[in-house]
């Protein structure tokens, strides 16, 4: 069938066609916005899950939805070996840009502004990768202490303030924050708090993968009282359906019923590759319906272009003991695994491997689902690791 016309959309954060099964995740995180703005009490969101379960898709449709309300979002994206002042400064500014327009908040905006200056400046020795253009002099005496937990505290106080004044809400939309140092994810956690105790319209909405629970946990005893973890996992089956079935539908394609069947065996209900699926099934079509031979022909093409892209570009951040260790585990399924299971497969002692595995979890191509066990944080990484490196014998 025509390419041209093809309605799936794999891709890194892109938005699907059908947006299946995650309504339920979306309302829940507009009311806790909307209470917010309201002056009311509600709990910061954290959505957590695997690669490919489609956590910057909802991010983004989250923040979208908040902004068609009138609700101001702060957009970051936290890579690895990027300080949380360094991404934050620039993201604040272009928002509280958009709050000093107009008169009736200016003076709060403007000093929510200042306190953004004299914070970059001061943390600036520290966090080198700070880079901020603001012709406004700093306000002395507020968020320029050179103490990112007081300074957080301070600047996440006038940026609420100035919010107020405009009767809106300033949202941090922030995906991968599993990447965000410990030390600092513990100041904007005490940041947070100081908002919500004192009311402010300032909260945060992020995604990251499942170690964020215990990263969380560890920078701060109370994070489990003041964010609402929301797991997104892979669609259940109605919900898988609709996201292959109603795209094609509405372009005048249908499937057969087996070949649904075989696509949803094949990608387990993750939203990213239902979509990988979907495309490939729809280019190796010659005609409606899709039929269960098509979809077979696509699982080939899917997996070949999964291995050159997805899955390869985190294979070749590994180092070559990182590897072995991700085929180690492979070898035992998709998991999750003893790592004392793991270990006797590479046969060395657990203690031995126990830094593989951590630098493997940092780089977040692992988690502990539970004390002890370990688990791919890519969902079909094991068949990957097969194909890839297909004789254990040399581990």
């Amino acid at each position: 069938m025509d390419p041209r016309l093809n309605p799936y959309a794999p891709g890194a954060g892109t938005p699907p066609p059908e947006l299946a099964g995650r309504d339920d995740l979306i309302e829940r995180a507009a009311i806790a916005l909307d209470r917010i703005r309201a002056g009311r009490s509600a709990r910061s969101v954290i959505l957590y899950g695997l690669r490919g379960v489609g956590k910057t898709v909802l991010l983004n449709r989250i923040r979208l939805d908040a902004e068609a309300r009138g609700i101001a979002s702060v957009k970051i994206e936290a890579p690895e070996e990027r300080s949380l002042p360094g991404l934050l400064a620039p993201a604040l500014r272009a928002t509280l840009l958009r709050l000093n327009r107009g008169e009736a908040a200016r003076a709060s905006a403007q000093r929510a502004l200042r306190a953004l200056a004299g914070f970059a400046k001061a943390l600036k020795v520290k966090y080198q990768d700070i880079e901020l253009g603001l012709e406004l002099d700093p306000e002395e005496g507020v968020a320029d202490s050179g103490d990112l937990d007081n300074d957080l505290v301070e600047l996440l106080s006038a940026v609420g303030a100035a919010a107020a004044d405009r009767d809106t809400a300033v949202v941090l939309f922030i995906d991968e924050l599993q990447y965000v140092p410990e030390d600092q994810l513990a100041s904007l956690i005490t940041a947070l708090h100081n908002a919500n105790q004192d009311q402010l319209p300032v909260t945060m909405v992020a995604a990251g993968l499942p170690q964020l629970l215990g990263h969380t946990g560890r920078a701060k005893s109370y994070a489990e009282r003041l964010f609402e973890f929301s797991p997104v996992d892979r669609l259940d089956d109605a919900a898988a359906r609709a996201a292959l079935i109603v795209p094609a539908a509405k372009e005048g394609v249908e499937y057969e019923p087996t070949a649904v069947d075989e696509i949803l065996d094949q990608t387990r209900g993750y939203p990213y590759f239902l979509q990988e699926w979907g495309k490939h099934s729809w280019n190796v079509a010659d005609m409606s319906p899709i039929e269960r031979s098509d979809t077979q022909r696509a699982t080939v093409d899917a997996l070949a272009e999964l291995d050159a892209s997805f899955f390869r570009v985190r294979f070749d951040r590994l180092t070559p003991a990182e590897k072995r260790y991700m085929r180690a585990m492979a070898e035992l399924g998709a998991g999750p695994h003893r790592s004392g299971d793991i270990a006797d497969v590479l046969g060395r002692r657990v203690t031995t491997v126990a830094p593989v595995r951590n630098a493997l979890i940092a780089k977040g191509m692992i988690f502990s689902p539970a004390h002890g066990d370990t688990a791919f944080t890519v969902p079909l990484f094991d068949g990957f690791m097969k194909r890839i490196m297909p004789d254990i014998d040399h581990l």
